[in-house]
């Protein structure tokens, strides 16, 4: 095998490499509109039962301070001491972590 062949195998490995761990690093797995409203209805069960959920399915931009990030945004309805409570929440599109929850009266 000539010196040259051995260049052209090693910087393409390289370069390879390089591309592969450049695209690992850049993908972020994210969770589907019906994960995050199953985490969120799972955390309302603790406390009672629910009458309704709901969720969009289309991703939406969210500020917090200086920060922006894309959110899922849904509701939950529930009856407590027999009045009906509304809620409304912002969960994160790629962790499914719930950044706000609302009151609504």
């Amino acid at each position: 095998m000539r010196l040259r062949d051995y260049m052209m195998g090693l910087g393409t490995g390289v370069v390879i490499g390089v591309v592969a761990s450049q695209a690992a690093t850049r993908y972020i797995p994210s969770v589907t509109a019906d994960q995050v409203l199953e985490q969120v209805k799972d955390a309302f069960k603790q406390e009672g039962p629910i009458d309704g959920s709901w969720v969009y399915m289309k991703t939406e931009p969210f500020h917090i301070g200086f920060i922006e990030t894309t959110v899922y945004k849904g509701g939950i309805t529930r009856m407590k001491n027999g009045v009906t409570e509304n809620y409304e929440f912002a969960a994160d599109a790629r962790t499914g972590s719930v950044l706000e929850i609302k009151h609504i009266s």
